[in-house]
């Protein structure tokens, strides 16, 4: 069931984390951290109810599977995103909201943060972890769909872990580079190849959930995500930047925005 009484738990302990990170960000003035938190929300969260659940009874396979995959994702990610605003100030996205929504006040301001930011963030989170949540008390595991999903994983984890090394790499040496956009290694056959690790990966983990015998709600998760990174706060806000750049819509006319495929000519 949907709204099972592990959900409203995860929810509750998600909700606190937000809000708490919501007066962090207002002292530092810097609502960007939360884009810092989010992979370790996800680990917070899933050790929190694994502990309750090893209380009762053991942890099955495919929990157990499930928590040491998001423990992976979720502390390599926040750990990348910290090393790369570190020293920083706020990230333009927020900075751009900040002073919009300063213009109507500050009590506007604080509730729209609040609400948009942080706690629209914390609800994502929980429908995202549902593989997680919704077959934590499952006890049967079918091995083959178990390792389906991870290999889908794995695959998954290259695409992003190999995608922000190999930018990252870019924009240290940028100097030793001729233009502006990465165009080389992943992001030759995609534009966002890390995007692409993104979704699969949590498609991989909705495959192990189903090899518990989970409901088909599970599926929310990856489709959520994926739905979010092709029209919402992915590719729309990071493509937006270069839009009218020249080699920027050269590179945009030949290369696939999502799936990995052959350049065109």
């Amino acid at each position: 069931m949907f709204m099972s009484a592990t959900y409203i738990v995860t929810l509750f302990f998600i909700l606190l984390c937000t809000t708490v990170l919501f007066f962090v960000a207002q002292k530092k003035k810097d609502n960007s951290i939360i884009d810092i938190a989010y992979g370790l929300s996800f680990v917070l969260v899933a050790w929190i109810l694994a502990i309750l659940k090893i209380n009762l009874t053991t942890l099955p396979l495919h929990s157990a599977v499930l928590l040491l995959l998001i423990t992976i994702w979720g502390s390599r990610l926040s750990y990348r995103i910290y090393q790369k605003n570190k020293e920083k100030p706020e990230d333009f996205r927020y900075k751009t909201w900040r002073e919009t929504w300063m213009k109507k006040g500050k009590l506007y301001y604080f509730l729209r943060a609040y609400l948009q930011i942080f706690i629209l963030q914390g609800i994502i989170i929980s429908l995202v972890l549902l593989p997680f949540t919704l077959t934590i008390d499952n006890s049967f595991t079918r091995s083959s769909m178990l390792l389906f999903g991870v290999l889908v994983w794995i695959v998954g984890f290259c695409f992003e872990a190999v995608g922000d090394y190999q930018l990252d790499r870019f924009i240290t040496s940028k100097s030793e580079h001729k233009g502006t956009i990465m165009k080389t290694g992943l992001w030759k056959y995609t534009r966002h190849p890390n995007y692409f690790g993104e979704s699969t990966m949590w498609f991989g983990i909705a495959f192990i959930a189903l090899s518990s015998g989970a409901s088909l709600y599970v599926l929310l998760s990856p489709l959520l995500i994926t739905f979010l990174l092709l029209f919402v706060s992915g590719i729309p806000m990071i493509e937006k930047r270069w839009q009218g750049l020249p080699e920027w819509e050269v590179y945009k006319k030949k290369t696939s925005a999502f799936i990995p495929l052959p350049p065109k000519k």
